[in-house]
């Protein structure tokens, strides 16, 4: 066994070390320090992670709705943007990941020059998504080449952003800490962009129009659509327009300020003394890391989990709206869930703790399932709703914080069965962050496309008894199924909490024999 195979390597090395001197004690003192991060390392480490979710969380709930009622694309095109552009994203993860594995230390770090650099334009990228432009014909190319320049930037950004955790401390304990953190701050960044957008956007929501079967329509003969929403406020497409850029304009200034605050509040740690691993090439570096089995198993847990809940988070917003009939509370709903999970996360990191990270992905994911049956079963009630909403959040929370604390294991256990092979810590992150965008993309090409076959009427006040049925089937059936065969995945995934401790303990005793060699190298150069 690998482990056993690690373990023996190191106890071998360390009898033949001699008792440690003074100056081992104080350079293993030195390093315990320097590992330790402040509650201020920890929040501005962060307050790095909400750029991501505050856009990812606009783009989710809203992108679909604003295609089809404010841009008012064909669904067909819609769909094509929405997985063209997530299929972009996720290829460019991996790519982006081989590059930062590949580029050089400078004076600011590895990681935190991509994060910079990447910044500006990706905040100019966002806003252009959100702009109806003044032409018809090639609306559908100025939303592809928007969304897919947006992902790209944000891919330069994310993946060396959650590299950056190997980097931030070489303690486990440490590491799990920041990770609880930033999940905190990510689920609120969540909470805020859904809160800036929904509410923004909330305000100058554009009437729905009757369709030529909608019962309203045959009230009276000489009704209008003027006057179908007369005790409605005035509000034109023109207003819900501007009311999307200036909610885009508010997280891009956000957005701009995270940056600032990870830049000068997080120091990213050099790698130890060794020589990093030779350079590879992109097929190689896939094979690595998709050839080590507890990664390989751990990702795909999460591509079926992740594919459930952008099933659920892309069509919720339509399905409170045409389905429930909440047309003028679905941010609202939405806001809920995301209230719920922020304050759940701080629960889940103590039940990891408590009783392991398995164990809590079993408890957290299960934990939605109930509330996505009830939610299409229970006749529509926004009392219901609401309730149903806010436990929802409760296992929204542990998709959030579980597969970023349970990465760092995964590639503790591959330096322990691999420790000449350094280096290649971006390339674990990029290739989950491409599993769990390819999931995004597949939901959201798969649903805008069923929505489109089931016949969905844009701006419409009723919709079809066949889109109805879709949007159930979207936020329920296929999210409980796909959770299930998950989490059936998950039962033969080899990291438990023994191992992950005696990972720990491993590579703990490898950073000791690496600081008692620099130890011996400076006493040897000191008798020179």
């Amino acid at each position: 066994m690998a482990k056993g195979e690690g373990g023996e390597q190191y106890s071998n090395a360390s009898l033949l070390n001699k008792p440690p001197s003074s100056d081992a004690i104080k350079l293993a003192r030195k390093h315990e320090l320097s590992n330790r991060l402040s509650i201020c390392n920890k929040l501005c480490y962060a307050i790095g992670g909400a750029p991501y979710q505050m856009t990812g969380s606009a783009l989710g709930f809203f992108l679909q709705i604003y295609l089809l009622d404010v841009a008012q694309l064909d669904p067909f095109y819609a769909s094509i943007i929405l997985f063209v552009g997530r299929a972009w994203d996720a290829i460019t993860d991996p790519t982006v990941g081989f590059l930062v594995s590949r580029s050089r230390w400078t004076r600011f770090g590895r990681m935190m020059p991509w994060i910079v650099l990447s910044t500006p334009f990706a905040v100019l990228t966002y806003f252009l998504i959100w702009y109806v432009p003044p032409f018809e014909n090639n609306k559908v190319i100025w939303y592809l080449l928007c969304y897919c320049a947006f992902q790209t930037l944000q891919t330069c950004f994310h993946v060396p952003y959650s590299a950056l955790t190997m980097f931030i401390s070489s303690e486990q304990k440490e590491r799990d800490s920041a990770t609880a953190y930033r999940m905190t701050v990510e689920v609120l960044g969540t909470l805020l962009g859904t809160a800036i957008q929904g509410q923004i956007v909330g305000m100058a929501n554009a009437p729905c129009l009757p369709g030529p079967d909608d019962p309203m329509l045959n009230l009276s003969n000489s009704s209008k659509p003027d006057e179908l929403n007369a005790t409605e406020p005035v509000i034109s497409l023109e207003h819900t327009r501007v009311a999307y850029m200036i909610a885009s304009g508010v997280i891009c200034l956000i957005y701009v300020l995270c940056a600032v605050v990870l830049f000068f509040g997080v120091r990213e740690q050099k790698e130890p003394t060794r020589s990093r691993s030779e350079p590879m090439s992109f097929v190689q570096g896939i094979k690595l890391v998709m050839g080590h089995g507890p990664y390989a198993k751990l990702v795909t847990v999460f591509l079926f989990t992740s594919l459930a809940f952008m099933l659920l988070e892309g069509n919720f917003a339509l399905f409170c709206s045409s389905t429930l009939g909440f047309r003028n509370d679905f941010q609202n709903i939405l806001l809920v869930i995301m209230l719920s999970a922020t304050l759940a996360i701080p629960f889940w990191q103590w039940f990891l703790t408590r009783f392991g990270k398995k164990t809590a992905v079993y408890t957290g994911t299960m934990s939605v399932v109930p509330f996505m049956i009830m939610v299409v079963c229970v006749k529509s009630s926004l009392i219901v709703t609401y309730i149903a909403s806010f436990a929802s959040g409760v296992g929204v929370a542990a998709a959030f914080l579980l597969p970023w604390s349970m990465l760092p294991d995964v590639v503790d256990d591959f330096k322990v069965q691999n420790p000449n092979s350094t280096g290649h810590e971006a390339l674990f992150y990029s290739f989950y962050v491409f599993f769990t965008k390819f999931a995004s993309g597949v939901s959201l090409g798969i649903s805008t496309l069923s929505l489109d076959f089931a016949g969905y009427i844009s701006r419409g006040c009723s919709q079809p008894k066949e889109v109805h049925l879709t949007l159930k089937l979207l936020v329920s059936a296929a999210p409980v199924a796909l959770i299930i065969i998950g989490l059936g995945i998950l039962y033969s995934y080899p990291i438990n909490e023994e191992r992950r401790q005696g990972n720990r303990k491993l590579l703990q005793e490898q950073r000791e024999n690496e600081a008692d060699s620099e130890t011996d190298s400076t006493e040897m150069a000191n008798m020179i």
